[in-house]
C-alpha cells in the first residue's frame, strides 16, 4: 500500500473531525483568552483553518519561508471555514497525487535564510496532522470553558452522544 493510500483515511477523519470544531467558533469571542499567557481564540481558529496548507506546501514544495507570514487577525468564522474547506482540498490534492519517493526529500522551515529545521517531507506530513489535531484539542478546551458544545471528535463528548 502507498504512503498517500495510507494518509488519505486519516487526513479525511481528521479534517472532517476540524471542521466540525472550527464550525463552533463564535466570531464574535476572537480576541478572549483562558488565560493572559495563551493564544487568542481567534487567532488559535486562524492557526486550525490554516494548517492543512502547510501539507501542501510540504508536498509541493521544499521549504516554507517564514519571513513573508502576516501574523494573525481576527476573521468571521465564515472566512475561515472558506479558509479551511480551500486548504483542506488542496493538501487532499496534494497528497492523492505523491508518490512515496516524494516523502523522503528534505523539506525545511526558515525564517529569511535561517533555517529553524529540516526533515523528511514524510515526517513533516504526520508532524503537521499531530499537530493540527493537538490544537484542535486545545480548541475544544477553549469551546468547553465557553460553554460551546463540543462535538464528536473520536467518538461521543458530554455534549453530542453516538447516532
Amino acid at each position: 500500500m502507498s504512503i498517500r493510500d495510507t494518509l488519505l483515511p486519516e487526513f479525511d477523519q481528521e479534517m472532517a473531525s476540524t471542521r466540525r470544531v472550527l464550525e463552533r467558533v463564535p466570531t464574535d469571542k476572537g480576541t478572549w483568552k483562558p488565560h493572559v499567557k495563551s493564544f487568542a481564540l481567534g487567532h488559535l481558529a486562524q492557526l486550525l483553518s490554516n494548517m492543512p496548507g502547510w501539507i501542501t506546501n510540504t508536498l509541493t514544495a521544499t521549504e516554507l519561508d517564514l519571513g513573508g507570514f502576516p501574523g494573525y487577525s481576527f476573521e468571521p468564522t465564515p472566512r475561515l471555514l472558506e479558509a479551511f474547506d480551500k486548504n483542506a482540498r488542496e493538501a487532499r490534492t496534494a497528497i492523492a497525487a505523491s508518490k512515496d519517493a516524494d516523502y523522503d526529500v528534505m523539506w525545511s522551515l526558515t525564517n529569511k535564510g535561517r533555517v529553524f529545521m529540516s526533515m523528511p517531507r514524510g515526517v513533516m506530513v504526520r508532524q503537521t496532522i499531530s499537530h493540527l489535531s493537538h490544537h484542535r484539542g486545545q480548541m475544544t478546551v477553549y469551546l468547553r470553558l465557553l460553554d460551546i458544545p463540543v462535538p464528536m471528535i473520536y467518538g461521543p463528548t458530554a455534549d453530542e452522544r453516538m447516532g
